[in-house]
């Protein structure tokens, strides 16, 4: 089976399979096989519609981790101009699993974040998998400084399983480094537009997620944990996964539902990485009508709308 495929998009497989044959078969010989091939791409079509349309929480997931999914360098590379990456958080080191930034977006200068799993094996063991650890996040936390210091508007891009759980991340303090950029992202005098692009997964998500927008891609993934991680928890048993994803509520379409956030970015038919150039014009649109709505109101008035908005997650459970 061709590894561009999920499981689930086996039959899909199949059909491509077969109109390849078809095409081969035709190209050698003196047969007309051009209806046939249309009649099984309209079928496929057709096939792709309906099960991208009712897809599970599972699904979704294994779409959010799928290894051709675009990441936040292929998104930077394809929305911004003269992006100039910084590093380090001049106190430990720079982590590659974030990258920073300045750039342009439409010709507005603005704040880059995202986080990078990386590509191929020697790049995913570079950037740790997509996992930060505490000085990508107190590199993150100097851009946001630096972004409301010179009065740029901060993108960030989601993308990770979590924060990173090792003994050397917790004695550097993780938890604090999380802690200190959802208390400076909360209060940051700068527009915030946050895109939760793949795994949106627990701290390590929200430590760059705080924002006056919150994003997701259709096919991504928000969850206080992972499914595996849940399921480890509750049943003792990461097999029972798939059942804990249904429980977890972490597609956008739950998320939109809870009020988490504010709007979904509809995908290509079968994810992102089928029409990469599609989601990268659509996401770009997105990106400059919400920040050019947020540059209309006053920094008083922003800071006030972004309180009122945190302050509402978790009412409709009664929580306050």
């Amino acid at each position: 089976m061709d590894l561009n495929f999920l499981e689930f998009e086996r039959p899909v497989a199949e059909l491509d399979a077969k109109i390849e044959e078809l095409r081969h078969v035709g190209n050698d010989s003196q047969l007309n096989l051009v209806d046939e091939i249309q009649r099984l791409e309209k079928k496929r079509q057709q096939l792709m519609k309906s099960i991208f349309s009712n897809l599970s929480a599972w699904q979704i997931v294994q779409l959010a981790r799928h290894p051709q999914r675009p990441h936040a360098i292929d998104y930077i590379k394809n929305i911004f101009t003269e992006f100039d990456e910084l590093h380090g958080d001049r106190m430990f080191s720079d982590d590659t699993a974030i990258v920073t930034g300045i750039a342009r977006l439409h010709d507005i200068p603005v704040a880059v974040i995202g986080q990078e799993k990386g590509r191929s094996t020697n790049e995913k063991v570079m950037r740790n998998f997509g996992l930060p650890r505490p000085e990508g996040y107190r590199k993150a936390l100097r851009i946001m400084k630096m972004a409301e210091h010179f009065k740029l508007p901060l993108i960030t891009f989601i993308d990770t399983p979590g924060a990173y759980p090792g003994m050397d991340a917790e004695e550097r303090g993780q938890s604090e480094a999380i802690a200190r950029n959802l208390f400076a992202m909360s209060t940051l005098k700068t527009p915030i537009i946050c895109v939760v692009t793949g795994e949106g997964g627990s701290g390590g998500a929200l430590a760059i997620g705080v924002g006056d927008r919150v994003l997701m891609l259709e096919y991504s993934m928000y969850s206080v944990i992972t499914p595996e991680g849940c399921a480890s928890i509750l049943w003792r048993s990461a097999e029972r996964a798939e059942e804990a994803a249904e429980r977890l509520k972490l597609t956008a379409k739950d998320a939109l539902k809870l009020k988490l956030i504010d709007e979904v970015i509809t995908e290509p038919c079968g994810g992102a990485h089928r029409n990469v150039k599609q989601i990268y014009d659509q996401l770009k649109t997105h990106l400059v009508s919400h920040l050019k709505q947020l540059q209309t109101k006053s920094l008083d008035d922003l800071l006030k709308a972004r309180y009122d908005h945190l302050m509402k997650h978790g009412l409709q459970y009664g929580v306050k």
